[in-house]
């Protein structure tokens, strides 16, 4: 069995690749040249160098292989140039999505969000059939992985490929190199840096359980279907006072309006197209922050036999492996 995997130099993606080495699986990854491939360094993998925007290297990775994982994706809240995004998480899954089916995989797993899924008005979890639309989602990001699910969907039905969805939530736990924007959380609680906050909430998970999920889906999952891989939602004040108590600390911090803070953020994003360094807080994140971001993975449970460890330990996991690795 032969797995290629997209991302496995960033957080979910090596995730991925160690569940799919901890199963036996050969795995061949696809690797940008001018990758920091600390998460991948002295694996028993094959390397296939290729970008998302270089169709013909799309081609060449996916030959030979049993199964696809596409998990790569350009996870930034805000970016200079919007349409790079696009490029990535649009056109370039749609490229890869069609070598794979050229070249017979018996299995793809395309790692959405639940960005692309739609949140209740009253703040109960969201499922798999919560309707959403484009109009009302916040950002770039967000919109790129709407669309680009969107695409996947039409491509399943168009081609009749073996393919199934998977919509992870919020990723905590090790590996986390770059790090992603829930990871910054962590590293603002540890570094001192988070005196105030805003009222949302998100769904944590640990970031190898969600990986664990992705072969469950690949294993068990309907053709055509999309699953919530995810954990116990919280509020952010509670994720930060479960930081706290992890690591022994206690503070008091001050509850913002996020209306408030939306000036601010306006200009952080003014003075990131200066720096070219992104920004702490942006406004679509903030406004995507006005619902609480929560989510049920009981058809992964029930379907897929999918499972996840409190989020305590996952933030456990993200605080020892950051200080065993110098971020602190």
């Amino acid at each position: 069995m032969k797995s290629l995997v997209t991302g496995a130099t960033g957080f979910l993606g090596s995730a991925v690749m160690h569940s799919l080495l901890k199963a036996g699986h050969d795995v061949r990854l696809l690797v940008r040249a001018n990758s920091d491939r600390r998460n991948i360094d002295k694996l028993p993998v094959e390397i296939a160098e290729g970008d998302l925007r270089d169709h013909q290297s799309l081609e060449a990775a996916v030959k030979g292989c049993d199964y696809l994982y596409h998990v790569a994706a350009d996870y930034r809240l805000w970016v200079p140039d919007p349409q790079t995004m696009y490029a990535i998480n649009v056109q370039g899954t749609k490229a890869l999505i069609i070598a794979a089916a050229n070249a017979g995989l018996k299995r793809i797993v395309y790692t959405s969000s639940v960005a692309a899924l739609g949140l209740t008005s009253d703040g109960t979890p969201a499922d798999e059939t919560t309707p959403s639309s484009l109009e009302y989602i916040n950002g770039h990001y967000k919109r790129s992985k709407y669309i680009a699910e969107q695409t996947v969907k039409e491509l399943t039905d168009q081609h009749r490929l073996p393919l199934v969805i998977v919509n992870p939530s919020a990723p905590i736990g090790p590996r986390d190199i770059r790090p992603t924007p829930t990871g910054r959380i962590v590293l603002d609680v540890m570094h001192d840096k988070m005196p105030a906050y805003v009222n949302t909430g998100l769904n944590i998970a640990h970031v190898d359980d969600i990986a664990h999920g992705h072969l469950l889906a690949c294993e068990r999952g309907k053709t055509g279907e999309r699953y919530i891989l995810g954990g116990d939602n919280m509020t952010l004040l509670k994720i930060l006072e479960t930081l706290d108590d992890i690591l022994g600390q206690r503070k008091r911090r001050a509850a913002l309006p996020i209306n408030l803070m939306l000036p601010i953020a306006w200009v952080m994003e003014k003075i990131a197209l200066i720096t070219h360094k992104e920004p702490r807080a942006t406004i679509d994140s903030l406004r995507m922050a006005k619902k609480l971001m929560y989510f049920t993975s009981d058809k992964a449970i029930h379907d897929l036999g999918y499972q996840f460890r409190p989020a305590r330990l996952a933030l456990e996991d993200a605080v020892k492996w950051y200080r065993d690795n110098g971020y602190v």
